[in-house]
């Protein structure tokens, strides 16, 4: 704590180090607070220089806190999916988290949120059709175990050929809205049983990495300017004499500290 002056005033020299210290930025309406855990939105900072009108600034002041702001995740799958019936929808499903934050999967297809926003959804799906003519399959999304309107794409798999079967990329991005807690997945089906969704090895002459069944990754995008943690990741949400509400994205990372300072 650094030196303050009476309410009378002081000796001169007192006031002088009061006032070079102002001059160097060293005060007492500064400190630190580190975001609750486990999910939670909100974190208090007790203070006793915070007023209702006070403003409080935020800045990132660990390696948690500026690395780790938004929500987003990366997902694959690394088996076969394929489709026992042309009249039955399936989910996609993932096997591997490559990134997580604020974004998980749920029963193996369920890709869920932990934060209120507009998230974009980007895919790529490796198809395969063992037939020799070319099938069609749709692909869209359902939200919370409801199909979305107007969200459906159709794509046409390329026939076997010289022996060698039909492979195309199914790939495209998907804004959605979703608050916290809800779901979301990309559902599929088929005109053939013979088309599905299929994992490639490695390979060799030339050396090539696995193709991955399934890669999707979710970013958050915006709030919609609502009052749900903004665009900026934390704010101060409420205050009150000696207190300030931050409310955040829900939070799961440890030791994400941030500085403040108060004026007025």
């Amino acid at each position: 704590m650094f030196r303050g002056l009476p309410p009378f005033g002081a000796d001169p020299r007192v006031v002088s180090e009061v006032v070079n210290n102002l001059l160097r930025g060293k005060s007492n309406n500064t400190g630190r607070i580190t975001l609750n855990t486990g999910n939670a939105t909100t974190t208090t900072i007790y203070d006793p220089n915070i007023s209702p009108d006070s403003l409080i600034l935020l800045a990132p002041m660990s390696s948690a806190a500026f690395t780790d702001a938004t929500p987003y995740g990366a997902f694959q799958d690394s088996t076969d999916q394929t489709a026992a019936s042309t009249t039955t929808a399936y989910a996609v499903t993932f096997n591997t988290t490559d990134y997580s934050n604020g974004i998980s999967v749920a029963s193996n297809s369920r890709i869920t949120v932990a934060s209120y926003g507009i998230y974009n959804v980007q895919f790529s799906i490796q198809f395969t059709n063992e037939d020799t003519q070319i099938q069609d399959i749709d692909l869209w999304f359902r939200k919370n175990g409801t199909d979305i309107a107007n969200s459906n794409s159709k794509y046409s798999i390329p026939n076997k050929h010289g022996g060698v079967n039909g492979h195309l990329i199914a790939a495209l991005n998907f804004w959605v809205e979703l608050n916290e807690n809800d779901y979301i997945e990309i559902m599929w089906s088929t005109q053939s049983t013979q088309v599905f969704i299929e994992q490639i090895g490695t390979q060799t002459s030339p050396t090539r990495p696995a193709t991955p069944s399934v890669i999707v990754t979710v970013n958050y995008v915006s709030s919609n300017g609502t009052n749900a943690a903004g665009d900026y990741g934390v704010y101060v949400s409420s205050q009150d004499y000696g207190s300030a509400v931050l409310t955040h994205f829900a939070n799961s990372t440890a030791n994400k500290t941030y500085g403040y300072v108060v004026i007025g």
